[in-house]
C-alpha cells in the first residue's frame, strides 16, 4: 500500500478502510504488515494509532539489497509469508478475507483459502495487480483508485 498510495498521489485512511469493508459485517481481525527501516518516531506513532484503532502491526525490518546492475540500493521487508501465515491461522475466524495487495505471492494462499470455502476479495491499485491475483481471487475486485471518497485521508484533500 505503500507504494500505490505514491502511485495514488493521495494517503490511505486506515481506519476508514476498517470502516468501509466492515459494513454490514463483524469484524475478526485486521492486520497492518510494515517493513521498519529504524527508529521513527512519526511511524511509530501512525503504528500505535493503528493499534489503538483495531490493527494488529505485523513489523520486519527492511533488509538493503545491492542491485549489481545499477548500483542502486533496494529495500525489500518481503512481508508475503508473514500475510499468509496470518490468513491461515486465522481461517476458521472468518468466512471473507480482504486483502490489500496485488502481489502475485500471495495467490497460493488465496487459492488455499478458497478451497476451504473462504471468500477473498483483493483491494488494490489499479495497475498494480498481478494477474495470478486476478486469477485467483473473488469477484468484485476493487480497485483503490474507485474508493478514494470512502478511504482517503481527509487532511490530504
Amino acid at each position: 500500500m505503500f507504494y500505490a498510495q505514491k502511485q495514488l498521489g493521495w494517503n490511505i485512511d486506515f481506519v476508514r478502510v476498517l470502516e468501509h469493508l466492515s459494513r454490514g459485517h463483524e469484524l475478526v481481525a485486521a492486520f497492518y504488515y510494515t517493513g521498519e527501516i529504524g527508529p521513527d518516531p512519526q511511524q511509530e506513532a501512525f503504528l500505535r494509532a493503528l493499534t489503538y484503532h483495531g490493527y494488529t502491526v505485523r513489523k520486519k525490518p527492511v533488509k538493503e539489497i545491492a542491485d549489481a546492475q545499477t548500483g542502486r540500493t533496494l529495500r525489500k521487508a518481503n512481508l508475503d509469508v508473514e500475510i499468509a501465515i496470518d490468513m491461515l491461522l486465522t481461517l476458521d475466524q472468518y468466512d471473507v478475507a480482504y486483502l490489500l495487495s496485488g502481489d502475485g505471492d500471495l495467490e497460493r494462499v488465496v487459492r488455499e483459502l478458497r478451497s476451504r470455502g473462504k471468500r477473498v476479495y483483493v483491494i488494490a491499485k489499479e495497475g498494480m495487480l498481478a494477474f495470478e491475483l486476478l486469477n485467483s481471487s473473488d469477484l468484485p475486485r476493487q480497485y483503490l483508485d474507485d474508493l478514494r471518497g470512502q478511504v482517503e485521508r481527509a487532511d490530504r484533500k
